[in-house]
């Protein structure tokens, strides 16, 4: 039985929106509505025409007779500067500042809310890249790499402090913090990444970098690619940071008496190539 278009149009938007950088075929969804691709393809126009007006993102037609449409997520720059706008009015409270110039942010990186648009801040950056895998460390991070990995359709990877029975074989790398300046070490099982893997890191927090060199360490042990580093906060450090090209949603400085919290350089990386 042949559905009416409103409804396709609701059940195709959400399909969509589920399934970011997949591609669906024209015969997917004709079948799926027992519908002409002619008119497929016009709710298509209509799905296209609706993301773009509302900053959604971009609907890729694709022709052909395998063609169909690829949904990516991106985001206007007024509303990633509301967002952020946003981060910093929550956590500019002096409640937040904690020993050693570090901010409480758990709360907030336990809500979903916050968590989507994060996740897709990030993932907006890397619309036109191709990501196979999404790194972070445990544990503040996860939550974060599991909202961009949603929204590039990609797996999330975790790399540990200390292995786990279940994980099975391992690939340790020693760093050193960037704040304590401590030797430490980090690893990842050995299934989790394969040869020639394009990923991007992620985490909640950066101050001197330590943490992120160290992942980027593992990368190279795996002989995956490096492609891009996004944290959700840089902290104020005065010594020399051991990795450079981090983009950030918020820059911190906080000490025991005041915080002070501003836009990152995610905005002008991100937006600067689009203007």
């Amino acid at each position: 039985m042949s559905v009416r278009r409103s409804d396709r149009l609701i059940d195709m938007t959400r399909y969509f929106l589920e399934r970011p950088h997949t591609l669906v075929t024209l015969s997917f969804f004709a079948e799926r509505y027992a519908s002409a691709k002619s008119s497929i393809s016009e709710d298509m126009a209509i799905i296209k025409r609706t993301f773009a007006n509302r900053g959604t993102g971009r609907l890729e037609t694709i022709p052909g007779a395998a063609g169909g449409a690829l949904f990516i997520p991106t985001i206007k720059k007024g509303d990633a500067s509301e967002i952020i706008e946003d981060l910093i009015q929550q956590l500019s409270t002096a409640d937040r500042i904690l020993p050693g110039g570090y901010l409480y942010m758990s709360d907030l990186l336990s809500d979903p809310t916050v968590l989507k648009r994060v996740g897709r801040l990030i993932a907006s950056e890397y619309a036109d890249e191709k990501v196979d895998a999404i790194m972070t460390v445990e544990t503040k991070g996860i939550p974060i790499a599991q909202s961009v990995a949603n929204y590039l359709g990609v797996p999330f990877i975790i790399v540990r402090h200390d292995s786990k029975i279940t994980e099975g074989s391992t690939i340790s790398v020693n760093y050193v913090s960037g704040s304590s300046a401590q030797i430490k070490k980090m690893e990842l099982s050995k299934r989790s990444l394969k040869a020639g893997t394009r990923v991007l890191v992620v985490d909640d927090y950066m101050k001197g970098g330590g943490t992120l060199k160290g992942m980027q360490a593992l990368i190279t042990e795996f002989e995956a690619e490096l492609i891009g580093t996004t944290v959700f906060a840089e902290g104020s450090f005065t010594g020399h940071r051991m990795i450079d090209n981090v983009t950030s949603l918020l820059s911190v400085d906080a000490n025991s008496d005041e915080i002070r919290i501003q836009p990152g350089n995610y905005l002008d990386k991100v937006f600067e190539q689009a203007d």
